[in-house]
């Protein structure tokens, strides 16, 4: 998951027929039970393959048959767990990914905001998780700008933004973020939709109003169940995930999105800095994914193909 920030265009209409268990009933670590698989290959442990991108994977990969993927599986329609498997769009397009590579996608759920320490120190291959790409990423930068790692390299997949969501019926009246000052508002830590929701509280604070009361939860789960029981006046999310609670969740009875998306950005697959030829594989595997159709079907059967790119590119977030 990752920042997360809104897409700029709408969500398609109908979500694939699916019985997707809701995000607010998914489990924030599914470290065990949510160890889904994705992809085609030769298998763990394969040393070759006929795809026609198997030979781009750095030794280590083609070896083992498998890319390990950090992810938070608490983002419906993006990535979550349905019957002790992670599903989603994401595990889709890293199926898509698998065809061209000749290998693997092995998902394996934790918290958003260890998902590059995960990376960096070894445990995972990639992050696929619904992750911003942003400058701070790719240089190692935490929020005051602070050196804090070697940075990552985005393989960017999808464009999208954030936007606000309230209960069902909009009992506070918000109508867009500008509405929040002072109020209760629900976000995922270490999200860039947390980060929007601090830049907006400035916002209201150099405007003479009281600052935005943000509350902060370690999974996305939390933080709507927050927005649910009305703890929160409202939540702020990325627009995919913002629009598939609004009809998913309750039979669509819970919440309704408010709004337009603002900062619409990029999600990338995030990729340790000394491993450029991974990055180069996945990118020439988008790219072939996208020349044949595959990307564009994964994210339609989930509702997102709006947020599709048009070309595999690699740290295009600012």
């Amino acid at each position: 998951m990752a920042t997360r920030r809104p897409t700029r265009r709408t969500l398609a209409t109908v979500l694939a027929a699916t019985t997707a268990s809701l995000l607010l009933s998914a489990c924030g670590d599914q470290t065990a039970a949510g160890q889904g698989s994705a992809g085609s290959g030769s298998g763990a442990g394969a040393a070759k393959s006929d795809a026609p991108l198997f030979a781009k994977l750095p030794a280590d990969i083609r070896a083992a048959g498998v890319i390990k993927v950090g992810t938070d599986a608490t983002y419906a329609p993006m990535e979550f767990v349905e019957n002790g498997r992670i599903v989603g769009v994401d595990p889709d397009v890293a199926a898509a990914l698998g065809k061209h590579l000749g290998v693997r996608f092995e998902f394996t759920s934790g918290t958003f905001d260890s998902l590059i320490t995960s990376l960096n120190s070894g445990r995972q291959d990639i992050v696929m998780s619904s992750m911003n790409d942003t400058m701070a990423r790719q240089q190692g930068l935490d929020d005051k700008g602070q050196k804090t790692g070697n940075g990552v390299d985005f393989v960017d997949y999808f464009v999208a933004g954030t936007v606000v969501y309230v209960q069902k019926g909009n009992p506070q009246q918000i109508r867009s973020i500008a509405d929040l000052c002072g109020k209760k508002t629900a976000v995922q830590r270490g999200t860039i939709f947390e980060e929007a929701a601090k830049n907006r509280s400035k916002e209201c604070e150099a405007s003479g109003k009281p600052a935005i009361a943000i509350e902060s939860f370690p999974t996305d789960a939390e933080a709507q169940t927050r927005v649910k029981a009305g703890g929160a006046v409202a939540g702020v999310n990325d627009y995919p995930v913002a629009a598939y609670l609004a009809l998913k969740a309750d039979g669509g009875n819970a919440f309704e999105v408010v709004g337009n998306q603002i900062e619409a950005g990029p999600f990338g697959i995030a990729v340790a800095k000394d491993n450029p030829e991974l990055r180069d594989a996945l990118k020439a595997a988008l790219a072939a994914c996208i020349a044949d159709g595959s990307y564009q079907k994964a994210l339609d059967k989930w509702g997102a193909g709006t947020g599709a790119v048009a070309s595999a590119n690699v740290n295009t977030g600012s």
